[in-house]
């Protein structure tokens, strides 16, 4: 009975300090959820449909620890729907680590399996050794270990590209070639993989990535006087793969992949001539070849011989026979990668085997589709210019301006 009169006597100014004490309380329990919510992005939720002219680049991919460091003003998200969950004005050397719950920076907990980083007015990212533009998307995998993926202008990400691929002091067209093939390329993967966590990575099973430290004039350059070009056949974009050197015949994609359209069915080179990588040889031991088979799970425990079946048009090997205790049959790009891509350069070679070693005599590097980029480096030196580069490596390819709703070939 007191408590109730006590009720009664409330005026009306106390009601509303109690109102606003409850709205308080409601307003720091949203914070908590956006927060501290870990079913907002379960493990193994979609990421959304790719951005136009945006790239989702693995940077470091099954990492247990991170150092992140931001220059300037930045603030935390929520990947999906943007919604901010801290703000700050720097970050120095934090560590960031996957936790059971979610992910860990510093000393700070979020509950959540992936958030995104936006920095404000062009404020520099330091992830590891790298320098980023864009954002920076952290995810926990569901092996506790973490996944970091740049989302980048596509312009910005070629800016990190180009001098990976190829030397800054080549000629210009030559520059400008890689450029367009490099967009193609990125855009295309991104595209095809919009339902994963990111598009690409940065290794050379997709593009050498190295952000803004590997940025230079000349390659800038090359970027922005290309701005937005990018090959089509009709009407939609296709991979357009390039490697170092294809040793006098570009291949036909159709040979290594499921793809098979006339800008990737291979062309006579004769420009890659004096390029360093033209020509090779090497030796290998059979032992360091069994180990390597063994470890990819081609088990043998002797091998006696090894031999090249058949060759494509371009003189590419098809397929290499192991025999010993067992015969073993692998596509030759495979086995070419199973040793090693640096010591059988292209699978456009010769073997023989002398004193327990395969000896490897062979042209070119890299799997020889599309661009040849010695041979763009020469053609350019003649005086072509990077329409007609594209042109002789891409066959009835058009050049043209990406936009958003251009398909995939």
């Amino acid at each position: 009975m007191t408590e109730n009169r006590k009720q009664k006597k409330l005026t009306v100014g106390n009601w509303q300090l109690a109102i606003g004490k409850i709205k308080l309380a409601l307003a720091y329990c949203l914070l908590h959820t956006i927060i501290c919510s870990s079913f907002a992005y379960a493990l193994g939720t979609p990421p959304p449909k790719c951005k136009p002219n945006y790239i989702r680049v693995a940077i470091v991919q099954d990492a247990f620890e991170l150092t992140l460091s931001i220059k300037g003003r930045y603030k935390i998200v929520r990947p999906h729907t943007n919604e901010i969950l801290i703000k700050g004005n720097s970050l120095r050397k934090a560590r960031v680590l996957p936790a059971a719950s979610g992910i860990k920076v510093n000393k700070y907990l979020f509950k959540i399996y992936a958030i995104k980083i936006k920095p404000e007015r062009k404020a520099a990212i330091f992830l590891n050794r790298y320098r980023l533009r864009g954002d920076l998307e952290l995810i926990r995998q569901k092996n506790r270990t973490l996944l970091a993926v740049n989302e980048v202008d596509i312009e910005d990400y070629l800016r990190g590209v180009l001098r990976e691929e190829v030397s800054p002091h080549w000629p210009m067209e030559a520059l400008k070639a890689q450029a367009v093939a490099a967009r193609t390329f990125a855009l295309y993967q991104d595209c095809l993989n919009k339902d994963k966590d990111y598009g690409l990575d940065r290794t050379v099973y997709s593009q050498l990535y190295g952000g803004v430290r590997q940025e230079t004039w000349r390659t800038n350059r090359a970027v922005r006087e290309t701005a937005g070009e990018v090959l089509t056949y009709k009407g939609k974009i296709f991979p357009a793969f390039f490697h170092a050197t294809c040793g006098g015949h570009t291949e036909d994609a159709s040979e290594l992949w499921n793809i098979d359209i006339p800008p990737l069915k291979g062309v006579n080179c004769p420009f890659c001539k004096r390029s360093p990588h033209y020509s090779w040889r090497v030796k290998i031991p059979l032992s360091q070849i069994k180990e390597s088979l063994n470890k990819k799970g081609y088990k043998i425990s002797r091998i006696s011989h090894i031999s090249a079946i058949g060759r494509s048009k371009s003189g590419r090997v098809k397929k290499v026979k192991i025999s010993g205790d067992k015969e073993i049959r692998v596509e030759a790009n495979e086995f070419r990668l199973i040793v090693g891509a640096d010591l059988i350069r292209s699978t456009n070679f010769k073997i023989a085997l002398k004193n327990k070693n395969l000896l490897v005599q062979g042209l070119g590097w890299g799997h020889g589709v599309g661009l040849c980029q010695w041979g763009a480096y020469f053609m350019a030196r003649r005086g072509f210019d990077y329409r007609q580069i594209l042109e002789y490596y891409y066959p009835g390819a058009k050049l043209t301006q990406f936009h958003s709703n251009t398909g995939l070939q």
